[in-house]
Parts: C-alpha cells; structure tokens; sequence
C-alpha cells in the first residue's frame, strides 16, 4: 500500500466549525482533552484510537496509532494579534526509531500538533505549520512534508530523552510563519493534533493534556 498523505489542507476541505467547545479567559483560548476528543476526525489510513483517561485525577486525551492515522481537528478562525502564541502539554511513549522521516515511507511521528492558514479559496489553498515530535531530525530542524511544501515540519521535540515525560511548549505562531512561508498572517484558520504510523507501520501511545492560544508567551503547566 502506498504512503498516506497526512497534513492539514486535507482537513479543511470539510468545513466543520465548532465555536461553543473553547473555556477560556476573555481573551486565551483553551481547549480541554474532552473538547478535544469530540472534535471532528480526518481518517487518512485507519483509526488512531482516541480516548480519555486519568492521570493522577486529571482528564487525559491519548491517542495510539497502532499502523494507523487519523487526525483530530478544529476549522476555526483563530485572531492571532489577540492570541498569537500556541501552547500545549504533550507526553510520548516511544519514538520511531530508523525512519527518515523526510521521505513518505518515513512520515510518522508519535504526536504532532497543526496550525493552518487558507491562502485562497479552493481546498488546496492551505499552509500548515506541523509542529511534531520527532524521532531523528534534530531539535530545531525544519523540512517540507515529503507530499506538499505547502505544509513544513518542524521539530519541537527530538529523539527519546524526554520520552515518558510531560513537556510543555509555546510557540510564536505567526512568527514561525514568517520564518517558514514569508508570510506573518493576522489570523490562522485551524489547529489540529495527531499520532500516525500508518507508511511504516509503527505504533506509539501521544497524550495532550490541554491545547491553547494565548496572549502568553510563557510555557503552560503540565501534569
């Protein structure tokens, strides 16, 4: 079976907004496991198992990619003057190791997290920045999806040493685009989070405890 492709445009093609789910201050956006699990889902090759769980009391989404992918995601016009920092907890139970993750039969990361921005009105229209924790490019690299340059990958994460653990990370978004596309965008269009393993057939457990935009560029507390 050929490689899937995995990235964000394919997921904005079906427009589903979902406005009522976010519990924030008057300006921070915040997105609890719960709300994050009934977020629409994009199936690419098979199911990532979604669910949630308990960790020391607290509400827990997990996803499992067992040779499969699919994605969680939110279409949503997010204000990025208001809100321009992207922050999440995330934890890992392995990496995938002998991948060259920048070729298609390589292009599986055990949790990545999306942004999105439309650059014009037909489907295809789309820039993502695809924020993953990668298990061989090294902290800091950046590299063009192996299916589309509109979507770049960058590695927030490398390798297993902080594997088991929770980790917290804050992003620039628009200055991220700025650096990978040209562009410095007052709004983004769409996030979205996921575990794949489907073009190697690899399987790792990701878990996200919570996912915000944020006038706060500080780092979020995790479990």
């Amino acid at each position: 079976m050929p490689p899937r492709r995995h990235y964000l445009p394919s997921l904005l093609v079906a427009a589903i907004g979902i406005f009522s789910s976010a519990t924030a201050s008057a300006q921070d956006i915040s997105f609890t496991p719960r709300t994050m699990l009934e977020w629409p889902t994009k199936s690419f090759s098979g199911d990532t198992e979604y669910r949630l769980t308990q960790v020391d009391g607290l509400s827990i989404l997990e996803a499992r990619a067992n040779g499969q992918a699919s994605a969680k995601y939110l279409e949503r016009d997010i204000d990025l003057n208001a809100t321009p920092y992207l922050r999440w907890c995330w934890q890992v139970s392995n990496i995938h190791h002998g991948l060259d993750e920048t070729t298609q039969s390589g292009d599986d990361y055990p949790a990545r997290v999306y942004v999105a921005r439309k650059t014009g009105l037909l489907p295809w229209q789309v820039e993502s920045v695809n924020y993953v924790w990668s298990s061989s490019q090294a902290l800091g690299t950046t590299w063009p999806n192996a299916f589309t340059e509109r979507a770049v990958l960058m590695a927030v994460e490398s390798g297993d040493t902080k594997v088991g653990q929770w980790v917290g990370e804050v992003r620039d978004v628009r200055e991220d685009y700025q650096r990978l596309f040209g562009a410095s965008p007052d709004s983004i269009d769409g996030i979205a989070l996921m575990s794949d393993g489907d073009n190697a057939g690899v399987d790792a457990t990701a878990r996200f405890s919570r996912i915000e935009l944020s006038a706060s560029s500080a780092a979020p507390s995790c479990p």
